[in-house]
């Protein structure tokens, strides 16, 4: 196992440090495998990875997905990965996933306002920020082909059965912490849903042989 941890922001290293993998069981390690397994084909073909987590409303699940496997690519070493995210229509990322965030470490800075805000999200000053930004899965900032479609809803999961362009289709849902918007746990409930999505992409990564 190779990681650049010195690479990456400090609190995002501590927060990465004290995951806990071993509590996945063995029916969501079911779940996640496939990716690790369209990842690890992919190195051994020395071809890009490219990944697009799809969400409803590309709005939570899908950008917290696409922010944390682009940072476990990073920490593993694993090269060539770009991570991208999309919906089946545009919304516009939840400023609490953004809050989230940016408590995890991550820099986060507001480049566009408006009905929906650009972002750019940083966890390492050496790399490239992520773009973020409510967009459909179709929208020219995603690939069109050569890609895994995650679908991180179980309504995209279902409304969606086909992903033009994407070698492999990959559902990997989570529940949907937008169900304590505007609740006293909502702060708490998006934090654990962050940490769920970064344990398990830290395993996913954890697999891979380079």
């Amino acid at each position: 196992m190779v990681t650049q941890e010195t690479m990456l922001y400090p609190k995002i290293v501590e927060l990465i440090n004290g995951l806990q993998p071993e509590t996945i069981s063995i029916e969501r390690k079911a779940v996640l495998n496939p990716l690790t397994e369209f990842i690890q084909s992919k190195i051994d073909e020395n071809k890009q990875i490219r990944i697009n987590f799809i969400c409803t409303h590309n709005s939570r699940r899908s950008h917290l997905s696409q922010i944390w496997a682009q940072t476990m690519a990073n920490y593993f070493n694993v090269k060539n990965v770009t991570c991208y995210s999309g919906g089946t229509e545009a919304t516009a990322l939840f400023p609490i996933v953004a809050e989230t965030l940016q408590e995890s470490g991550f820099d986060i800075k507001t480049i566009s306002e408006g009905n929906n805000p650009v972002y750019t999200i940083k966890y390492s000053d050496n790399e490239h920020p992520i773009i973020g930004f409510s967009k459909k899965l179709t929208d020219d900032f995603n690939p069109k082909s050569e890609f895994a479609a995650i679908m991180t809803c179980s309504q995209a999961d279902g409304g969606c059965p086909f992903i033009a362009g994407a070698e492999k289709r990959i559902p990997i849902t989570f529940e949907d912490p937008k169900a304590f918007d505007n609740t006293p746990q909502q702060a708490e409930k998006y934090h654990e849903r962050s940490i769920q999505i970064a344990t398990e992409l830290f395993y996913i990564f954890s697999q891979i042989n380079l």
